[in-house]
């Protein structure tokens, strides 16, 4: 039995986890995002303590740089987290621990274990999207994650403004009222002065967010035509939230797609994550999994 590390990389903390097999998990310690210097230092300490591994997996706040034959393949590119931006993940990782080192989007990973093992299991073409401090999102089709040019940054989709929302200019340092800008937990902060789940039933913030982040399931749905989208992270463990995005989803496609699992309140299309908040460290696991087989 080969022991497989993984390091869900948040902006806020790092996830990491020592594992036998994606879902048997042996040890996890969850460090606090500071600096790259200091947060890598004690990640790789909590590795070699654990005796090492002789692979690892990396589900990471991007953007990333995932062309192999990039020059800085491995590191963040500009990202909004101050100090991050060029971090080498896979080359410090890598040569710190001495083993190979697999590196996808945190989304991506997320994704991988929904559809491996959560409430994507069964379906060729599944979304996951994270709704939190920031947003992204991942595409997994036939149990592998899309990539491209780059990666999907599905957070920086441009929305409709909501009436209700007033003049309130986002909070996205790069576009402003994207959707990350309009809908992440920074931006319900700086409307609200507090967390989401403080807010009474009746404030229009529910109505807010759902249209737009309904809205933007509405234009997954005619991009990719997935057939389920997850929604995970701080903000959507409002449970409250769902029927507001569902309907708001609804609304926005306007009757144009009639397929049965879009009909009615959609419970079966647009849902929670199978896995909960453990989806992006086994996702890191599966990454490690294929670092380990050489794929």
């Amino acid at each position: 039995m080969y022991r497989i590390g993984g390091i869900e990389a948040g902006g806020t903390k790092f996830v990491c986890v020592v594992a036998n097999q994606a879902d048997e998990i042996l040890a996890r310690s969850v460090i606090p995002t500071t600096t790259p210097d200091e947060t890598f230092a004690a990640a790789i300490r909590f590795f070699r303590d654990q005796g090492g591994v002789e692979a690892l997996g990396l589900a990471s706040f991007g953007p990333l740089i995932l062309d192999r034959r990039a020059p800085n393949y491995g590191a963040l590119g500009p990202t909004p987290k101050p100090g991050w931006a060029g971090a080498d993940l896979v080359g410090t990782f890598r040569d710190a621990l001495g083993a190979p080192v697999a590196l996808d989007t945190d989304v991506n990973g997320a994704g991988l274990a929904e559809a491996k093992l959560g409430a994507g299991r069964g379906l060729d073409v599944l979304a996951y999207v994270t709704i939190g401090t920031g947003v992204g999102g991942g595409l997994i089709v036939r149990g592998r994650p899309v990539h491209g040019l780059t990666h999907p940054e599905m957070g920086h989709v441009r929305v409709r403004r909501d009436p209700l929302d007033g003049d309130f200019p986002g909070v996205c340092p790069f576009h402003g009222d994207c959707l990350e800008g309009m809908a992440a937990g920074p931006s319900v902060m700086r409307r609200l002065g507090h967390p989401l789940n403080q807010a009474t039933p009746d404030h229009p913030i529910w109505t807010i967010l759902g249209h737009y982040i309904g809205e933007f399931c509405a234009t997954l749905t005619l991009v990719a035509s997935p057939e389920r989208i997850i929604l995970g992270g701080g903000v959507m463990s409002n449970a409250a939230l769902f029927p507001r995005v569902r309907a708001a989803c609804a609304e926005t496609l306007a009757g144009y797609l009639p397929h049965p699992r879009l009909a009615g309140d959609a419970a079966d299309y647009i849902t929670p994550p199978g896995l909960g908040d453990q989806a992006g460290a086994i996702g890191a696991l599966l990454l490690a999994e294929e670092a380990f087989r050489g794929e």
